[in-house]
């Protein structure tokens, strides 16, 4: 007969399997990577996991930079005149330079190393990334100019609107909800049924309730920015689509007998 302890504890590693964010490694297909005609030297292999090849961050940054990460109980960190960078595992996303760069497979732990997409990485560094089929085997050019910071790459009045609605639509939403809202509103400024700036549609009389009452002007939750950044970087979660509600708030009836159902995402029904 096991000690209570002993049940306790293996009860507690039970739960903790079933919570894991990270895939297990049977799903893993290794993958060989170059950086520059070399090969990525690393004590953990790359692998490709749902389509996506991953690399461990430390090397890929030491092959590129030199740099060292450092860990900070939470998140593996470079703090460097040039590159400021945050990555945390199971978010899906990156902080570098002060933005916010999707990984829709989270950041990965594997062996004991940070783990995040090939083409992220690259990107840190302005570095090409390229599939040689034949070969299996993933190309990483030399590294080009480093990521430019986010004031020098996001517009301002863009990035502090795009927040304010998504936060006021769908804060408390999970973050690829709130990334589907902010779709929805570049989604209309590229449409030629909708004004053509940010500001028009989310103004546009009739549109966004939180114009109507009021919350549009409530200073953004932070999970919300972050979710503006990553629109703003080509985040892209609901196609085509130009209209959504929340049934639990409003009938949406004249997009449902009107508009083509798309997808459900938390407490929204997103239509094209």
């Amino acid at each position: 007969m096991f000690p209570s302890w002993f049940r306790r504890l293996a009860g507690v590693l039970f739960v903790l399997t079933l919570l894991t964010p990270f895939p297990a490694r049977a799903q893993h297909q290794p993958v060989e990577v170059e950086v520059a005609g070399r090969a990525l030297s690393a004590d953990t292999d790359p692998y490709i996991y749902q389509g996506t090849a991953y690399v461990p961050l430390a090397a890929f940054v030491r092959e590129m930079d030199g740099a060292e990460l450092t860990w900070d109980g939470t998140s593996a960190r470079l703090d460097a005149d040039h590159l400021d960078l945050t990555a945390t595992p199971g978010q899906t996303w990156l902080e570098a330079n002060g933005r916010a760069l999707y990984v829709p497979h989270t950041v990965q732990i594997t062996d004991g190393r940070i783990m995040v997409p090939v083409r992220t990485a690259a990107q840190l560094f302005g570095a090409e990334v390229e599939w040689d089929e034949n070969a299996q085997t993933v190309r990483v050019s030399e590294r080009g100019e480093i990521l430019s910071r986010a004031d020098n790459y996001y517009d301002p009045d863009t990035l502090y609107w795009l927040s304010r609605v998504i936060s006021a639509e769908s804060r408390g939403e999970p973050l690829v909800g709130q990334i589907a809202v902010g779709n929805v509103a570049l989604n209309r400024v590229a449409s030629p049924d909708f004004p053509d700036t940010l500001y028009g549609v989310i103004f546009q009389p009739g549109q966004f309730e939180p114009v109507e009452n009021g919350t549009i002007w409530q200073e953004p939750y932070h999970l919300s920015v972050t979710a503006a950044k990553l629109c703003l970087e080509g985040a892209q979660v609901i196609g085509d689509c130009l209209y959504f509600f929340a049934p639990d708030l409003s009938p949406g009836t004249w997009i449902v007998n009107n508009r083509t159902y798309y997808t459900t995402i938390g407490c929204h029904r997103f239509y094209l």
